[in-house]
C-alpha cells in the first residue's frame, strides 16, 4: 500500500492508498518541528485503530514547508523501512512538462494538483486550489504546467480583516442569507463569500481571454465545495486532487524504474 502525504501550510494529510483507491486519511496540523517520533506515535494509533493489517510498501511526500521534509523522510525509512519519493527533488520525475521562467520555483503541491487534474480531466484547465492562498493553475492541453496566479486565501483574508479594523469581529466562513447584511457579521460574511466567488469567476475568464479559449475549471481545497454552491461557473470540485496527484507522481516513477 502506499502512504501519499500532503503538507500544506496549515495542515497535512496521510492517506492510504491501494491502488487508486483511498482507504484512510488523517490530517494533522503541518508543525515544521514535529519529529519522525512524534508522527510515528500519533499514526501508528490511526493505523492501528483504523487499518490494523496495512502494510505500507512505498510512500511519496509532496510539502511546502521545507522544514518537515527531513523528519517525514525519517519517519519513512526509521518505521516503514522505506525511502520516500518527494516531489522537487531531482530523482522524482514529473509526467508533465512546467513552461515557466528560468529559475522559477513552483510550489509541489501546484504541480501535483497539475499531473492529477490532466490525468482525470485531459488538459486546457484551470485548477483553484482554495488554501492558505487561493491559486490557480493552468494545464495546457498536453498537460504541461503553464503558470497561474497566487491571491490571499479565504480564512487569511477573515483574519487579517479581523486584526487589521479593531471593531470588526472574528467571522467563520459560511454563505450569507443575502448579498446585502443587516449587522456586521453578516456584512462582513457577504464580502467574503461573495467576494471570493466573484475573485473565482473573474480571474478565471481574464485567463480565457488572455488563453483565447473556453477552458474547464476544477476546484479543490477545504472551501471548493463552500464557494462552488453559488459558482456556477466553477464546474467540478476534486476534494482527493492532491492526493491523486500523489498517486500518478508515484507510478510516474515506478514506471520509470522496471
Amino acid at each position: 500500500m502506499l502512504l501519499a502525504i500532503d503538507v500544506g501550510n496549515t495542515n497535512t494529510v496521510f492517506a492510504a492508498v491501494d491502488g487508486c483507491r483511498i482507504t484512510c486519511r488523517w490530517r494533522c496540523d503541518s508543525r515544521s518541528r514535529r519529529t519522525a517520533e512524534e508522527y510515528f506515535a500519533w499514526l501508528s494509533v490511526l493505523m492501528k485503530a483504523e487499518h490494523p493489517d496495512i502494510d505500507i510498501e512505498a510512500a511519496v511526500v509532496s510539502s511546502v514547508v521545507p522544514g518537515t521534509v527531513y523528519n517525514l523522510d525519517l519517519l519513512c525509512r526509521r518505521y516503514f523501512n522505506i525511502a520516500p519519493l518527494v516531489v522537487g527533488r531531482p530523482e522524482c520525475r514529473l509526467p508533465v512538462e512546467v513552461r515557466v521562467d528560468r529559475n522559477t520555483h513552483v510550489g509541489s503541491d501546484r504541480l501535483v494538483n497539475t499531473v492529477a487534474a490532466h490525468d482525470r480531466y485531459g488538459g486546457n484547465l484551470i485548477v483553484v486550489d482554495f488554501g492558505t492562498a487561493t491559486t490557480f493553475d493552468v494545464v495546457d492541453d498536453d498537460g504541461a504546467y503553464a503558470g497561474g496566479v497566487i491571491a490571499p486565501g479565504v480564512e487569511l483574508s477573515v483574519e487579517a480583516l479581523h486584526h487589521a479594523a479593531a471593531a470588526l469581529p472574528a467571522i467563520d466562513v459560511r454563505k450569507p442569507s443575502s448579498v446585502v447584511g443587516q449587522n456586521t457579521r453578516d456584512c462582513m460574511r457577504s464580502g467574503i463569500y461573495w467576494g471570493y466567488v466573484s475573485l473565482v469567476d473573474g480571474i478565471c475568464r481574464r485567463i480565457e481571454a488572455e488563453r483565447g479559449s473556453a477552458m474547464r475549471r476544477i476546484g479543490t481545497g477545504g472551501l471548493a465545495p463552500l464557494l462552488y454552491d453559488k459558482n456556477e461557473h466553477l464546474y467540478q470540485v476534486d476534494a482527493d486532487l492532491t492526493v491523486h496527484g500523489l498517486v500518478c507522481i508515484h507510478r510516474h516513477n515506478a514506471i520509470r524504474e522496471t
